[in-house]
Parts: C-alpha cells; structure tokens; sequence
C-alpha cells in the first residue's frame, strides 16, 4: 500500500499533501481492513504539514511526498532539492517559531533525515493504532 505525490512548492501544496494523507489512510481501512486510529490521522496530517512547509520555504523547486504502509506505521518521506539536513534545535522558551522538527520528532515512532544523489529525504513513520494500554510506542532510529 503506497502512494506517491508530485508537489510543485505553490500555495495549495501544503493542504495538497494533507489531503492526500486523509484519503490513503481512509483507503487503507476501506480496502484493506487495517485499523487507523483517529489519532494516528490526526498525526499523520501534522506531520505531512510540517514536512511539506519546510521543504517549501527552504528548498527551490519541486518535492514528491510518498505515503506506505510498513509493519502497522503509515510511512511518511518528503524529497526536497536542497541537501542541507534539518537539526533539531535545542529548547529556548524565548524563541518564537521554528519548533516544527522537534514536534514532528516528539509525535512520531520513528524519524530520519538523509542526503540523496540530488537534495534530501525526510522520512517519519507514525503507528496506526494506539497501544491496547492507550498509550504510543517510544520512538526509535529506522
């Protein structure tokens, strides 16, 4: 089960993208019986708007976003032209904005920044279902 989306960096990519992921996790219950959570979809979305925003304002051109299911996680990975790797920046309760990554980091199972042949990908992977106790797997390295 995968999807992939050519985004062209305009205005509406963003809620492109966002839509897009509604649409294949509700296709992956519809067509193939898998359980997705409420907030699984929730956090799915965040962090496809995340993703997409940063490599909208920081890298020229165009980006392909790719949604997959691998091992009960939807797999989110955004392709972008520039190879500058994101850092996460340390907590500073003075700083207005750009908490973007550590808040993608803090919700997802697992997350991992690389260089291509030509620019970057950001892939994340967020679990389909909430544990049986309510509460979220920790995350780990892909």
């Amino acid at each position: 089960m995968q999807t992939t989306m050519a985004l062209d960096g305009d205005g509406t990519c963003i809620a492109e993208a966002r839509h897009l992921t509604v649409q294949f996790l509700a296709d992956v219950q519809a067509e193939h019986g898998l359980s997705v959570s409420a907030r699984a979809i929730e956090v799915a979305q965040l962090v496809v708007s995340e993703l997409v925003t940063n490599a909208r304002k920081y890298a020229p051109g165009p980006m392909l976003m790719d949604l997959r299911i691998v091992d009960e996680m939807v797999e989110v990975t955004v392709w972008d032209s520039d190879p500058v790797l994101p850092v996460a920046r340390a907590a500073d309760p003075g700083r207005v904005g750009q908490h973007g990554l550590e808040i993608v980091m803090a919700l997802v199972e697992a997350f991992e920044a690389e260089r291509d042949r030509v620019g970057k990908r950001i892939t994340a992977r967020i679990a389909l279902m909430d544990d049986p106790g309510g509460g979220i797997a920790g995350r780990r390295a892909l």
